[in-house]
């Protein structure tokens, strides 16, 4: 019995080293507790300011409501700081798995360190966060977004002067879509076919900032410009704005990217060129389904990223986009229900309107 005894305790000695699933001591009680208890999934997000954010919260919430999960979302204000302490409040009230669409790309790394160091998965919504220790990157095609918009603007408007309107410096997003933009337009830079006299980062993303360099570039340039190549629709309302007060609006080419009813409204009025439709519902469904599978540490299907900023790879779920311009609104947007007919059309007169299908 003495050996017996001897055996057990060496044998539990032996398990302290086991390489098994360990679960952190502060680890959410969705991997040790009661696998049907109603799961609790946050959503760190940056802002509700332009209307495609609010599609993501809309979509987020209703998933989470149909897939039988508990929400609980914050919104920053475009403030890292402000994120932070709300990842800090989300870990505080026992999340299940975190989402975060970040501020700061780089500042949001040290949110994923304590998400981590309390056993909470982290999925990297949207924007790319700079950490190989996210669970999940799910975003829509960022780099074909970026050269979809080049494409574009290059295939419509093969020669003259150009203006880069990127998006927020401490957006990957913004980063990634630079990089593949000027890929696209480089033969055509150093052929000397197009110039680019103009080109900046945009604080916040915000529109009003757009504009003061649409002003700024077609002032120094004596409104000799052809395209304005612009990374989404609310900064492609700032410049359109610039333009109209110039008599110009409609006769410049104008990118965006989100397909936000007021660039869908341009678009079909004319004033804005095109824009790339990225489908909120999939993406918000997809995350929180996602969530639930980290949370419960069941297995998916995901391709590897390359985060070129860290120089590492992150496992991934990247979906399709489509280009959106005056000939397909009606085949794209408003077929899928996405937006009502009524409303894209809501400022051209009636005579000028497509007929419904």
């Amino acid at each position: 019995m003495k050996i017996k005894a001897l055996l057990l305790v060496f044998a539990a000695a032996l398990c302290i080293n086991c390489t098994g699933p360990q679960q952190n001591s502060n680890s959410s009680s969705a991997n040790n507790g009661d696998p049907n208890r109603k799961l609790k999934i946050g959503f760190a997000m940056d802002t509700l300011k332009e209307e495609r954010w609010v599609r993501d919260k809309e979509a987020f919430e209703a998933a989470c409501k149909k897939l039988g999960v508990e929400p609980v979302v914050t919104v920053a204000d475009n403030k890292a700081d402000k994120q932070a302490n709300d990842v800090d409040n989300l870990l505080t009230q026992g999340v299940d798995a975190l989402i975060i669409a970040p501020h700061d790309a780089t500042q949001a790394a040290s949110m994923v360190e304590k998400a981590k160091a309390k056993g909470v998965p982290v999925i990297s919504y949207d924007r790319l966060i700079n950490s190989d220790k996210i669970d999940l990157y799910i975003s829509h095609q960022v780099p074909v977004i970026g050269r979809k918009i080049a494409e574009y603007a290059l295939e419509k408007v093969p020669e003259g002067n150009y203006v880069m309107v990127y998006g927020a410096g401490t957006d990957n997003n913004a980063v990634i879509m630079k990089k593949e933009q000027l890929d696209v337009l480089k033969p055509a830079i150093d052929s000397g076919k197009i110039k680019i006299v103009a080109d900046n980062f945009t604080p916040d993303w915000k529109p009003e900032e757009a504009l003061k360099m649409a002003e700024n570039a077609l002032t120094q340039n004596k409104d000799d410009i052809q395209a304005f190549v612009v990374s989404n629709d609310g900064m492609a309302g700032g410049v359109v704005s610039a333009l109209e007060k110039k008599g110009l609006a409609g006769k410049i080419l104008v990118t965006g990217q989100d397909a936000a009813l007021d660039g869908l409204q341009r678009i079909a009025q004319g004033t804005q060129t095109m824009t790339v439709y990225k489908p909120i519902v999939p993406l918000a469904t997809q995350a929180v389904e996602a969530a639930i599978k980290l949370a419960r540490k069941e297995p998916m299907n995901t391709v590897m990223f390359r985060n070129d900023v860290i120089g590492k790879d992150v496992p991934a779920i990247l979906l399709e986009v489509t280009v959106v311009d005056k000939d397909n609104l009606m085949t794209t947007v408003i077929k899928d229900g996405y937006a009502k007919y009524e409303d894209v059309y809501k400022n051209v007169p009636e005579g000028q309107r497509p007929a419904k299908q």
